[in-house]
């Protein structure tokens, strides 16, 4: 884990209210792992007052990459940085990613900004068997991945509009995905809204398929001081609760309690 004032070498809209963020740190680019994250200040002060979580996207280099959607204050200021501004960023935390073995097919379930830690994941399996798989509620929320740099990715689009690739939740490419793949088994890995969660991790567990959850939380500090991520574990286990910023924020759909979170 590292600290420091990094320099912003890009900043771009790529879609509605969504940016592509490249930050200068070696150390922090080197140490990054598929599914960990970082927390960034977004200007000094104290307004606002606590730094933001965002899931890193891949490296490039010594450059560190984050794409973030303009939901709040606090990435309103973020989306108006320039390159050459300096931001504070503290990281990479949390657990990533167990990549599959060569025996497992990976299938790769994106929710909405969701796809940002796949992003990264896929680009370190380099695989020609993965399966990527995303959802987004209506066409101008897709984030076109070719005008961001990364080649060779091309996920299986789903919109619930229907204004884009499949008409309907990514969860149902998800099933059809399932039902066709039969050369060898499959993992999932999944990252996205709650309810998207929800329902991937139900299908992953209806049938006994190896499950990889990222879980989105609200976090104060991401180092496990404050204990507001706390999360439910499921029933049996000996500790009942895990924080996603130090257990997590990738889980094993296994050892969550899906009917309390």
């Amino acid at each position: 884990m590292f600290e420091e004032s990094t320099e912003v070498v890009f900043n771009k809209g790529v879609a509605r209210n969504t940016f592509f963020m490249g930050i200068r740190s070696g150390p922090m680019a080197d140490a990054s792992r598929p599914g960990q994250f970082v927390m960034v200040q977004v200007r000094s002060g104290i307004d606002p007052l606590l730094r933001r979580p965002f899931s890193i996207c891949g490296v490039n280099g010594d450059v560190l990459l984050i794409l973030y959607r303009v939901v709040g204050h606090g990435t309103a200021i973020l989306s108006e940085k320039k390159p050459g501004d300096f931001i504070r960023v503290l990281g990479p935390l949390g657990k990533g990613f167990e990549p599959p073995g060569k025996a497992v097919q990976p299938i790769l379930v994106a929710g909405g900004m969701g796809i940002a830690p796949l992003i990264f994941l896929s680009l370190n399996l380099a695989r020609k068997d993965q399966q990527f798989l995303a959802g987004y509620g209506i066409s101008p929320e897709i984030v076109p991945l070719d005008p961001l740099g990364i080649r060779g990715l091309s996920p299986t689009i789903a919109t619930e509009d229907g204004s884009q690739g499949h008409h309907g939740r990514v969860t149902e490419l998800l099933e059809s995905v399932l039902s066709s793949a039969k050369e060898k088994p499959v993992g999932i890995f999944t990252c996205g809204p709650l309810p998207m969660l929800k329902a991937v991790s139900r299908i992953a567990l209806g049938q006994n398929i190896p499950c990889q959850v990222s879980l989105e939380s609200n976090m104060a500090c991401g180092v496990g001081a404050c204990q507001g991520c706390a999360v439910k574990k499921a029933p049996g286990l000996i500790e009942p609760y895990a924080h996603v910023c130090q257990d997590g924020p990738v889980f094993d759909a296994k050892t969550l309690d899906w009917e309390v979170l």
